[in-house]
């Protein structure tokens, strides 16, 4: 088990307006920091004030650079990312304490999220034993919902759970990248469609919670084998929205509706820590799943992941609550433990795994010549089988919802069928009925021959209908499956019928026997009457009869529309087919580009090898006329002395010759008379 480290940065006070010396600090109470791990806050007059001291790892001035911070509180962590345990920073503070240029910094004073990037390839280039494939996404929360910073197109996506990709984000883009200045393109397009907003209290205010995650996976290199284990690490760095109070930031409209979400999600945020700092048997029920902010972020809150938290505050004495607030949830993430691990991977659902085989041939020709192209072949390839895995994803889920929709209608399909038996089963015809006593028994009081009249609610029909029971108690309220019953299949609109106000029951009305008309009924008016009545049963037996059809008309559409789905279902499986073998063209033509440079490389190397062996040649007789030249010059220096020598030896019989003619033409001029 580990703690979660936490560190409290203090912002530079900011002058209020008109009053440059309000910076300083006017007020009574100030915050102070002792020994770099304490903050207190003291009253001048008074002192300390009671329960207003913390501790934390690290406590850090208005004065500290992104650079310390950074190197205290998330160096650490990102070389944990690489060698393989899951890692989170976020940033956490009311509005306008600092959090966005903790995380994005400045141009002259870069934040954790840029130092987090260069560190995690410079790192990477370092491990010189190990091969590694990153891919990076980018996505907000805003009013609950998640969107994709890297396209526009992902809007209000959903979240999902599995046992290999434990807690995701189904349909958010991923790029497979190979260099920090890749990931800050990508992060300068996200921040181009993150929503910011002007308040009170910040001119460029976020007004969404932004998740940039980066999944490092590793391998041993030289290394093919199924069976060799891939690590696969998820590192988040999140840049959380600011707490607001309306009073202080004037929102309205659409920033009070921001306002809102963003205050719900860091409330069950507090409540998650608030659970996960208490002890195991009270702890109860942990919310995740009331925000999505917390959902995605499970796995670093009390999971498999290393965490730390920036919490920002503001020096001023009119933020004093909002800074106490801050530090107090700051002491409660403190107590939170994480058992964070190394993720290792046999299955085939490492990235790295699925595409080391097709990419191996393709790495060795890096070390050859045109590297630099080979390189942007390589990326382009991963990224492309990359976007097809997601694509083939995408569309498994969506025959997953075609499959529960066509499952559905079967059921809607089957209620309906079921429906039309019941009806039909409970049809009554004219014909089964010799008597017309026994038909008027079963008919619907009328008021015109009774006016006192009332709609009884009675218990299920019957299924013989010479059986039918008398109402066991009787009420003014029916409903509708009851009143079609009592009128044979008519539907009747209930809302229509009217009682009779201060109705009082008597004991002769629950007499099954008892006529609908008066006894003295003449015989001529009861044949009328009664054929009045068979008229109205045909009449009633023909719109049951249309119902009927149109029961059957309906069940046609749905099995149509059952079958039109099919048909697309069936339509989305052959274009995930065509995907597929789209896909492996693509791969088999990229395999083919492969083999052609495989060949040329390998004519490249015959040609080396020639060139190689030519020189090897020239080398040797380049040696062989060194020798040459070498031993000329040693008869040169041979015959140069002896030429010396003998040029010696002839100057000095120039000498003695001339002195010798000197001696004879003075001995001539001597014996000259």
């Amino acid at each position: 088990m580990e703690k979660i480290s936490v560190a409290v940065r203090f912002r530079p006070p900011i002058p209020a307006a008109g009053d440059p010396s309000s910076c300083s600090g006017g007020g009574d109470r100030e915050w102070r920091i002792d020994n770099g791990s304490r903050v207190s806050l003291l009253h001048r007059a008074a002192g300390p004030v009671p329960g207003a001291s913390f501790a934390f790892d690290h406590v850090f001035d208005g004065a500290t650079t992104n650079e310390q911070v950074y190197a205290a509180l998330v160096k650490a962590l990102i070389h944990s990312a690489v060698d393989g345990f899951n890692g989170t920073a976020f940033a956490y503070g009311q509005t306008s304490s600092g959090k966005t240029f903790t995380m994005n910094g400045s141009d002259t004073d870069p934040g954790i999220i840029p130092r987090a990037v260069r560190d995690v390839f410079n790192t990477a280039r370092q491990a010189e034993d190990r091969e590694f494939l990153i891919r990076v996404s980018y996505m907000e929360i805003y009013n609950e919902e998640i969107n994709d910073l890297l396209t526009l197109e992902g809007q209000k996506l959903r979240i999902h759970e599995s046992l290999e990709r434990g807690v995701y984000v189904a349909g958010l883009r991923e790029e497979i990248v190979n260099s920090a200045e890749q990931v800050f393109e990508l992060l300068q397009l996200g921040e181009a469609n993150r929503h910011f907003g002007e308040t009170n209290m910040n001119v460029r205010s976020s007004r969404s919670h932004t998740i940039f995650r980066m999944v490092i996976e590793s391998s041993a290199k030289n290394q093919v084998d199924s069976g060799d284990a891939i690590r696969v690490s998820v590192l988040n760095l999140v840049d959380l929205a600011g707490s607001e109070r309306i009073i202080k930031t004037g929102a309205e409209g659409i920033r009070l509706n921001e306002g809102k979400h963003i205050n719900k999600s860091l409330m069950i945020l507090g409540n998650v820590i608030n659970k996960l700092s208490e002890n195991g048997k009270q702890r109860g029920h942990i919310p995740y799943r009331d925000s999505k902010l917390t959902r995605i972020l499970q796995p670093a809150l009390g999971g498999n992941a290393k965490t730390s938290i920036i919490c920002t505050a503001a020096p001023e004495e009119i933020h004093i609550e909002e800074t106490r607030g801050t530090l107090q949830f700051a002491s409660r993430a403190k107590c939170v433990s994480n058992c964070a691990q190394v993720n290792e991977i046999l299955t085939d659902a490492a990235l790295l795994k699925r595409q080391k085989v097709e990419i191996e041939e393709l790495r060795k020709k890096l070390q050859g010549s045109h590297s630099e192209g080979l390189e942007q072949v390589v990326l382009k390839l991963r990224n492309d089988m990359h976007k097809s895995e997601l694509e083939r994803d995408r569309l498994a889920m969506e025959l997953e919802e075609e499959r529960k929709v066509r499952e559905t209608l079967e059921y809607r399909l089957a209620e309906q069928q079921k429906k039309l038996e019941d009806i039909g089963s409970t049809s009554i015809s004219a014909d089964k009925f010799t008597d017309a006593t026994q038909l008027d028994t079963l008919k619907t009081p009328d008021s015109k021959y009774a006016p006192d009249g009332f709609v009884a609610c009675r218990l299920r029909y019957s299924n013989d209908v010479e059986f039918s029971p008398v109402p066991e108690t009787l009420d003014n309220v029916a409903d509708e499956d009851l009143w079609a019953r009592l009128n044979k299949g008519c539907i009747t609109d209930l809302d229509m019928l009217e009682m009779t106000p201060g109705l009082k029951r008597e004991e002769s009305m629950l007499q099954d026997t008892e006529p609908a008309v008066p006894l003295e009924e003449p015989t001529e008016e009861k044949c009328q009457r009664l054929e009045k009545d068979c008229t109205s049963d045909r009449q009633q037996l023909e719109d049951l009869k249309e119902r009927c059809m149109t029961l059957e008309k309906e069940r046609d559409l749905l099995r149509e529309e059952n079958s039109s789905l099919q048909q697309e279902l069936c339509k989305s499986r052959q274009e995930a087919g065509c995907l597929i073998a789209e896909k492996q063209e693509q791969l088999e033509e990229s395999r083919t580009k492969c083999a052609e440079l495989e060949k040329e490389l390998s004519r490249s190397r015959q040609e080396a090898d020639c060139l190689a062996k030519e020189k090897l040649e020239l080398v040797g007789e380049l040696g062989a006329e060194k020798q040459k030249m070498e031993e000329l010059r040693q008869d040169i220096r041979v015959i140069s002395r002896a030429f010396s020598h003998r040029e010696g030896q002839l100057t000095s019989l120039y000498s003695k010759s001339k002195a010798i003619v000197e001696h004879c033409k003075a001995s001539q001029v001597a014996t000259l008379p």
